[in-house]
């Protein structure tokens, strides 16, 4: 009877996470055509993946194929890719894929937008708890602020960008906030200060494998509440107590995580070195509360954000000014809980802003972090439904209303941007595997022009030696490009004579770099070209030109090579002359229509060293319109350049095999 009575106590908290991850999953399930990873943008999602392939796969001492690779993998103190897992990057999400991939037989790109998922999910009890026992809400009003959680487009913007870290962090700073609070207002006895250590060591376990860097900032809303009212009370020796109690626990966390601790300071030399992230749009009052107007959590136009931040605000100071009379300890925790942290986000926001530069990703962090506590807090006006003033109690209730129908709103938003993702690992992508089972293929120079694909095909390959010409990400350097295989994709394909050349697919080859024949082929970034576009679920991919756009050819054999090259498909909004140089040594010019054409630039003669292959027009731009302003000539779906073979250089090549 008692077990019933338990059960029934957190029923509606069980619906709620019942139903918000319904509403996650439903867009995965339409925007895939099984198990796989999706993204609206971010390409962390192939990180933690190979994080999670790192764990399953290899021990700790393994320094085989791209584990072992230090000139490419080395980070600060760290120079086997298995220790910045465990010292400098996001380590908990990793090892979570890892253990649910092993006990349910999937590999990590399965698993890895559905533990994001699972994550927001285990969120909304600390968010339930925050509002219920430390802001003293009633049971229903903190179901709905659990539930605004769990469908709000902040923590929908995390789930879909795969930024898992930062749910495990929010939920260990949630802990920490809800535990510290605990202990004050208790007897601070030993019996007291045990239980709340096991709660805090969780925490603090969760905080120093997901964002151990947040660790400096996750006391500021209870050390400001508790800082506070000892100040006031002069409090001080039960403050010391207080402080032992919630340290222990972090010196016992720090002695297990100590190499997590240890890469602290070269976490924040890394912060100063690279600029990490995106630029994301400011949240003003009403977005804290969800209301946005799309979602990259852009704001309203104009004076409708500023009346919805207006009205957000006058029922929050009407709130406060109502508690102040009746309830000041949740106003003042409220308070704590809200605006030291807002302080901050405003700072980043403006540095952002001010040096243009991604602080503005870094303000998103630190609001996302500690946003179940700043959820609770700004929240307060929904006090005003149980006012006896009938005015405020409809005004409050009509509010609840708007506010939940609203995120329902961005859900659908969301559910529908998803239906066709952006970024998905395909099928094309999965087909990389392959290159694993090629004993031929001892080392990879990854040539791969888009992030999300090149992260992927490295997590993929890790049996292998990879060598990067972009800088990827952490742990994957630009180096000297050592492999004995190019790995080829995007729009650009060379394909040499004979077995020098292996076909993936449409999307992905290999050329082999120590034949008489090799060459390369890359499209120059900012060099009258584009970004990449490609149709969601499909693998057709393509590149829009300006008037001149430029592909560099690089020989480097000491003689020159055969060449021919071939244009898949290509489309113009208007009819107009397509022009091919090499140099100033003009190739070919055909008409190309507003269908879409494919044709062959006859053999021409690519000389040792560097060229530039151009494609060029005479007739003006074109805008697309419908708000898309740029001037566009061809939009390009593929460039494949195939090396002819040369008698002479196969009877010199067979000699020098005798």
């Amino acid at each position: 009877f008692q077990l019933g009575r338990d059960l029934e106590g957190v029923a509606g908290l069980g619906l709620v996470i019942a139903l918000c991850l319904s509403a996650l999953v439903v867009p995965l399930a339409r925007g895939s055509r099984g198990l796989t990873t999706v993204s609206l943008g971010s390409c962390d999602a192939a990180d933690y993946a190979a994080g999670a392939r790192v764990f399953m796969e290899f021990a700790h001492s393994d320094r085989s194929g791209f584990l072992g690779l230090s000139e490419v993998v080395s980070v600060m103190s760290v120079d086997n890719f298995f220790d910045f897992w465990l010292r400098l990057n996001h380590f908990t999400p990793s090892a979570l894929i890892a253990l649910n991939g092993t006990i349910l037989d999937c590999q990590p790109y399965e698993l890895t937008s559905l533990m994001t998922v699972v994550l927001l999910a285990t969120s909304l009890p600390v968010v339930f708890w925050l509002a219920r026992s430390v802001m003293g809400y009633s049971g229903a009003l903190s179901l709905w602020i659990a539930a605004i959680y769990g469908l709000s487009p902040i923590t929908w913007y995390a789930v879909f960008h795969v930024a898992m870290a930062q749910l495990p962090a929010a939920q260990a700073i949630g802990l920490i906030t809800w535990a510290g609070i605990g202990l004050w207002r208790g007897d601070l006895s030993f019996r007291r200060g045990l239980a709340m250590a096991g709660v805090l060591a969780v925490a603090y376990a969760l905080l120093l494998g997901a964002y151990n860097f947040f660790l400096l900032v996750c006391f500021v809303p209870v050390v400001t509440w508790v800082g506070g009212l000892a100040l006031w009370r002069g409090e001080w020796r039960r403050f010391a107590r207080w402080i032992v109690w919630m340290g222990l626990p972090l010196l016992v966390c720090g002695l297990i995580f100590a190499p997590r601790l240890a890469g602290l300071a070269e976490r924040f030399r890394l912060f100063q070195l690279y600029d990490f992230g995106w630029r994301i749009p400011a949240l003003t009052p009403e977005g804290w509360m969800g209301l946005v107007a799309a979602v990259d959590l852009s704001g309203f136009s104009g004076g409708t954000r500023i009346a919805l931040a207006v009205i957000v605000m006058m029922a929050t100071g009407v709130a406060f000014a109502r508690g102040v009379k009746h309830r000041r300890r949740e106003v003042y925790i409220a308070l704590c809980l809200s605006i030291p942290v807002l302080i901050g986000y405003a700072y980043l926001q403006i540095r952002g802003a001010r040096l243009g530069t991604n602080a503005s990703y870094d303000a998103y962090k630190l609001f996302s972090v500690f946003y179940p506590g700043i959820l609770a807090a700004i929240c307060y006006w929904v006090t005003l439904t149980s006012s006896r003033n009938r005015v405020l109690r409809v005004l409050s209730c009509g509010a609840l209303v708007a506010v939940t129908g609203y995120s329902l709103r961005t859900t659908y938003r969301f559910a529908e941007r998803m239906e066709t993702p952006p970024l998905i690992v395909s099928r094309d992508l999965l087909q990389i595997r392959s290159v694993e089972e090629m004993p031929e293929v001892a080392s990879v120079n990854m040539r791969i022009p888009d992030m999300w694909s090149r992260l992927w095909i490295n997590a993929l390959l890790l049996q292998k030696p990879q060598y990067f010409y972009w800088h990827t990400y952490e742990g994957r350097k630009d180096t000297p490009l050592r492999g004995e295989w190019d790995l080829n994709g995007g729009l650009t394909q060379v394909q040499l004579p004979g077995a020098a050349t292996r076909r993936i697919n449409a999307q992905f080859s290999l050329a082999d770099t120590r034949t008489p024949y090799f060459m390369r082929a890359r499209i120059a970034a900012n060099e009258g070209w584009y970004e990449l576009e490609r149709q969601a679920r499909a693998t057709q991919r393509w590149r829009w030109t300006g008037a001149v756009a430029r592909i560099h050819l690089e020989n480097p054999q000491d003689h020159a090579l055969r060449v021919t090259c071939r244009f898949t498909n290509i489309h113009s909004l208007v009819d107009r002359d397509f022009q091919v140089w090499l140099g100033d040594r003009h190739l070919r010019t055909v008409q190309v229509h507003r269908e879409l054409n494919a044709f062959r630039v006859a053999r021409f003669v690519v000389p040792p060293g560097s060229s530039t292959f151009e494609i060029r027009t005479s007739a003006p731009l074109t805008a697309p319109g419908d708000g898309d302003d740029r001037m566009l000539g061809f939009r390009i779906f593929g460039v494949d350049f195939q090396v002819l073979d040369d008698p002479a250089l196969r009877a010199e090549e067979a000699l020098e095999n005798q």
